[in-house]
């Protein structure tokens, strides 16, 4: 059974205009800042573990601290977003995140450093979807699947400014010259948001207070915008986990791999999701009455891998190890096809509202599991220390969210349709 078809645009098929590449151009290297700044911290743990004289377990939790309030935040920030543009709160954001990080530049204890990550948390959280209204606004219809996913894969490579880059100046200069230099990094970020950006003629109603209320309402009733946060939801959380938290201990601790090696596969999950985003966004484009059999294809492979790699006694052969890989990264790009839903139901006076929605799904269902794995862990490992055994049991815990995350996707996908339906009479 087909997916109900929401409005789409018109066929005719327009190209992109190069102010739209342009205008997106400036705003991936906005997202790619934001990554860079979201990931500052985990590549200086053992440096921090020293200036803070923290517990591993401690600075760790920063990690789920920087999920709930990006989370959190995603609502607000969508309706900010309709209210003022992807411009100021790309630079809005900038500036958080820069003021974050020079906080961080000067910190020396705990109190102060979790405040940083709150701010940096906070000006991630209004950059992302920002940059997908600029997508939104200024690309035609059938551009938008695939540029959505250029813009989460090409962002991305922030890692590597964190890992290169920030990790020298970190053990030449110093804590305070690297995380400084990332704050200036955000301060020129936001002046050239602020010079090159632009909001588009569809910012020319902007919406009252009472109009940005009955936007969220609207947005939130509307079955479209509820798929779409449920595909997110059920499609993002294992990959997130993986890649955030507990990818690479699992692959040391629970399956007995080399560091280099872990880190060797960790580096291929990257790559699969780089590779497989534009091929995932072609096929939203090419089908869109098969977006919904599309996220469940990618659940069915995570799920399959995973049964398979838990079913076998640890440690399991490298190649299905690397198969695991292969099937759980496309949940990243995947996720991405939650957003062209806000897209399409939604119209563009509340698409920012419908994308904040959407994207609050999978954080939270990564937090969760995050959380989850960990509790699982300290109730069956010894005391620091993470047995094969345990994190095997850890890691079943996705059951529960998979069968809520598909729940959700096949009753909102019917709401969908019964609605289409009936707007069309």
């Amino acid at each position: 059974m087909q997916t109900a078809q929401p409005p789409l645009e018109s066929p005719q098929k327009q190209k992109a205009a190069p102010i739209a590449w342009a205008l997106w151009s400036v705003g991936v290297l906005a997202y790619a800042v934001a990554v860079l700044h979201r990931t500052s911290f985990g590549v200086v743990g053992l440096d921090a573990v020293h200036r803070f004289d923290a517990s591993a377990g401690i600075l760790a939790s920063f990690t789920v601290l920087q999920l709930l309030v990006y989370a959190g935040l995603q609502i607000p920030v969508g309706l900010l977003l309709d209210r003022v543009g992807p411009r100021w709160m790309v630079a809005g954001g900038a500036l958080l995140m820069a003021a974050g990080q020079a906080l961080m530049a000067v910190s020396t204890d705990v109190g102060t450093a979790v405040a940083a990550r709150v701010m940096v948390g906070a000006g991630d959280a209004m950059t992302f979807i920002s940059v997908l209204g600029i997508v939104a606004t200024w690309f035609p219809g059938r551009y938008v699947p695939v540029v959505t996913q250029l813009t989460g894969q090409l962002g991305q490579l922030g890692q590597v400014l964190s890992a290169i880059p920030l990790v020298a100046l970190l053990h030449g200069p110093g804590w305070g010259t690297a995380f400084g230099s990332a704050a200036a990094l955000g301060v020129l970020m936001a002046v050239l948001a602020v010079a090159f950006l632009r909001n588009g003629p569809s910012r020319a109603d902007v919406p009252s207070l009472r109009e940005t209320g009955t936007n969220l309402t609207e947005a939130w009733r509307h079955p479209g915008t509820r798929l779409g946060l449920w595909s997110h939801f059920v499609t993002q959380f294992s990959s997130n986990t993986f890649a955030l938290m507990w990818g690479y201990p699992y692959l040391v601790s629970g399956q007995g791999m080399r560091p280099s090696a872990a880190s060797t596969l960790l580096t291929l999950f990257v790559l699969v999701n780089v590779v497989s985003g534009p091929f995932i966004g072609r096929l939203v484009a090419r089908y869109p009455l098969r977006r919904s059999w599309l996220v469940l294809g990618i659940v069915a492979l995570n799920v399959s891998a995973w049964t398979v790699v838990l079913a076998w006694p640890p440690p399991a052969p490298s190649w299905l190890l690397v198969l695991l890989v292969l099937c759980v990264a496309p949940g990243g790009p995947g996720s991405m096809i939650g957003f062209d839903y806000a897209r399409t139901f939604n119209p563009p006076g509340r698409q920012g509202t419908a994308t904040g929605i959407v994207n609050v799904g999978g954080f939270c269902a990564s937090l969760v599991t995050i959380l989850l794995i960990g509790l699982v862990l300290d109730a069956l490992s010894p005391p620091g220390e993470f047995t094969p055994g345990a994190f095997r049991a850890a890691w079943t815990v996705q059951i529960g969210i998979w069968v809520i995350g598909v729940a959700g996707v096949l009753r909102t996908r019917a709401l969908a349709r019964r609605r289409l339906a009936l707007d069309q009479r």
